[in-house]
């Protein structure tokens, strides 16, 4: 049996206050006092970041509690196990009994073990005639004995530090995908706002995050991300707000389809041309004003119709239902388009027109494929929809049948473009860390 006198270690191990606060914690263990060891091995597990211990030690005290007989640790039971290197190297599935010595001396660092030596410094029991243990040298399990309510509290607060923070992640996500989807459902309904600014915040708060961010981290960036949920909210509460006090046939106009085939968008200023006239844009919003002189009858069918199709931004038909998007918004989310424009610059949708003509021929995509998509979705979003097929040009294998299905889905209402650049744009972002 122990006899919790205070022991030194064998040879040159020095002994430490650690070691002595140890056997005297050892020594204050209740007669009466036992706890299931598997149960207390997996709050260990649990609390080993506040203890300062590794999986690989961990493995070595599993082997070692798997030497003591009895299934509670208790002083009545006896606390000293006595396995050799060689042995304990075994349970621990072939470790190297260099590295069990080394995890060995850190349980006893960590005040999880004590080292009971013999005057050799073996490890090995006497027994009495009756076969009991009379006196035992190796390592005493006492100390887990003794810190077991302590371990199981530590254990608690792991858990509960856990949790904390999958709930944070779970937060921070249910943020990200409002915000996201927010500010998508803007752009969209075309909601004036600096959205783009908003989108950009927005990824800066996430890339900033550490691969392994603190509990503290997080907090912070679920604060900054709510700030920024509200912030949307409140700017498209305010458009609600302002649209049901004006009753006006703008907002009508959002749901339901305009049946004059010459509108343009709401946002933007819409003319009629008189038979015989091409609108040119003069602005970058594609409002247009016409020119005389000029008309579609003094070109053939083919290349001069499609280029001629591509200046006229105010000749669309919506019977697909889609939404012009801001230039500036269609070009951070299809950078590729811009080499296609005159001197590698596109300014007013006049020049993303032209542009997507050349990249329709680069592409392959025939005359009478854009000049469908274009009759169907309006020269704007037939351009817009010709710059993202540029884009993921490496991920379709047939730009011109993509296209005719594009324009096929448009013409039944089941294609709309913001998800596409909502998409892209995010695609071209650069590239961050993520929570989780």
């Amino acid at each position: 049996m122990e006899t919790g006198s205070v022991t030194t270690p064998f040879g040159r191990r020095s002994m430490t206050l650690g070691m002595l606060a140890s056997q005297v914690m050892a020594g204050e263990i209740k007669p009466d006092q036992s706890v299931d060891k598997w149960k207390l091995f997996r709050a260990l597990c649990e609390a080993k970041p506040l203890l300062g211990i590794g999986d690989r030690a961990l493995a070595v005290l599993n082997a070692l509690l798997s030497f003591y007989p009895k299934n509670e640790l208790a002083q009545g039971n006896g606390l000293i196990v006595f396995p050799s290197n060689i042995q304990l190297s075994l349970r621990t599935h072939g470790m190297a009994e260099q590295t069990v010595r080394r995890h060995l001396a850190a349980l006893v660092e960590a005040g999880l073990l004590l080292r009971r030596d013999s005057p050799n410094g073996k490890r090995y029991v006497r027994r009495d005639r009756a076969g009991e243990v009379d006196e035992a040298f190796g390592f005493s399990l006492a100390p887990l004995l003794a810190r077991a309510e302590e371990i199981e509290q530590l254990a608690a607060a792991v858990m509960a530090e856990r949790l904390h923070v999958q709930r944070l992640r779970e937060r921070i996500t249910l943020r990200r995908r409002d915000i996201a989807k927010l500010i998508e459902a803007a752009v969209e309904e075309e909601i004036p706002g600096d959205w783009q600014g908003l989108y950009r915040e927005f990824r800066d708060l996430i890339e900033g995050l550490p691969r392994s961010p603190t509990t503290a981290q997080l907090e912070l960036l679920l604060d900054e991300l709510t700030a920024l949920r509200t912030d949307i909210l409140n700017r498209l509460e305010i458009r609600v707000k302002s649209t049901k006090q004006r009753g006006n046939a703008d907002y009508t106009e959002r749901h339901i389809q305009n049946s004059n085939p010459e509108s343009t968008s709401e946002l933007e200023p819409s003319f009629e041309t008189k038979q015989g006239a091409i609108a040119e844009p003069d602005n970058d919003r594609g409002a247009v004003a016409p020119e005389k002189g000029r008309g579609e009858a003094a070109y053939p069918h083919g290349q001069k119709k499609e280029e001629e199709q591509s200046r006229r931004p105010d000749v669309r038909n919506d019977g697909g239902g889609l939404k012009s998007f801001p230039l500036g918004l269609v070009l951070q989310a299809c950078p590729e388009i811009l080499a296609y424009g005159p001197d590698g610059v596109i300014r007013n949708w006049r020049d993303l027109m032209a542009a997507a003509v050349i990249a329709r021929s680069m592409l392959g995509v025939s005359p009478s494929a854009y000049e469908d998509a274009a009759n169907v979705m309006g020269p704007e979003n037939a351009a817009t929809v010709m710059a993202c097929i540029l884009e993921r040009g490496g991920h379709i294998n047939s730009a011109g049948g993509y296209l005719r299905g594009l324009t096929r889905r448009s013409e039944k209402g089941e294609f709309a473009i913001g998800p596409m650049l909502m998409a892209l744009l995010r695609a071209n972002a650069p590239a961050g860390r993520k929570v989780g």
